[in-house]
């Protein structure tokens, strides 16, 4: 007997970005697993369970979610943001790759959710309104040296770069090196966006040029938006300024 198995992202952290689809979702599992953090988020039924883990456990996480669902119960596992951007849809597809033929046959629902790029952006304009990119600073996974390489072929090719885990205290010197490479690329007066905790209660949004972002600025709980060449800051006198890019793009010389 197969259950089912929902991968719901919960949006960044507002409630009122959670979608109807998650909350459907939601409704209808018995077990939720995930991120402790993310889990407390939820206001669960009596005959709901939690099934608590770390931040690095995403693969166990995955397979103890998908033995329960192959034995026929209706399981969610929930991730901040988007499941799909550097989250869980990806450890669960492993999972099912690595994992006995059953967990295919598992009837699987990923639930979209507004990722943090995207919570940031709204709140101080329209920095993604021309080509971008996502970028992880984490190496758990990777290799420090695919980072910076991927950083500058991004910065080079014209492209707004957000960066997601940018710092961490196992990994404190690397988004202090990520602007050390993109300085030597990209203008000095290129917009740098520190969205924290985009639309909850401690959110906190600054804006500054590239030649003066600092990495203390961040945690993780922060995405980073660098601009392209062709950013733009527009200045209003009582408000922040907005952050755009326009929806053209001027050819650069090689």
């Amino acid at each position: 007997m197969s259950g089912r198995l929902f991968i719901i992202g919960l949006g960044p952290g507002n409630p009122d970005q959670v979608t109807p689809q998650a909350r459907s979702a939601m409704e209808a599992a018995g077990d939720f697993f995930g991120y402790k953090p993310y889990l407390d988020r939820l206001e669960l039924r009596a005959d709901q369970r939690r099934h608590a883990s770390d931040n690095r456990e995403e693969l166990a996480r995955a397979k103890e979610a998908l033995g329960l669902a192959a034995a026929g119960r209706t399981v969610a596992v929930v991730s901040g943001g988007d499941p799909g951007v550097f989250a869980m849809a990806a450890a669960v597809c492993e999972a099912i790759e690595q994992g006995p033929v059953a967990w295919r046959e598992i009837e699987l629902d990923i639930v979209p959710g507004v990722t943090a790029m995207l919570a940031v952006a709204a709140r101080i304009g329209a920095p993604l309104g021309h080509d971008f990119c996502a970028i992880s600073l984490s190496d758990n996974l990777k290799p420090w040296e695919l980072v910076e390489r991927r950083l500058a072929a991004a910065a080079e090719a014209g492209f707004v770069i957000a960066l997601y885990n940018p710092i961490s205290r196992a990994r404190p010197w690397q988004l202090g090196r990520a602007f050390e490479l993109l300085r030597a690329i990209l203008p000095a007066a290129t917009p740098v966006v520190f969205g924290r905790a985009a639309g909850r209660p401690d959110e906190r949004i600054e804006t500054t040029a590239l030649a003066e972002a600092c990495a203390e600025s961040a945690d993780m709980a922060t995405c980073v938006i660098i601009g392209s060449a062709e950013t733009r800051l527009i200045a209003r006198e009582d408000r922040p300024p907005l952050v755009y890019t326009p929806r053209f793009a001027r050819e650069t010389a090689r």
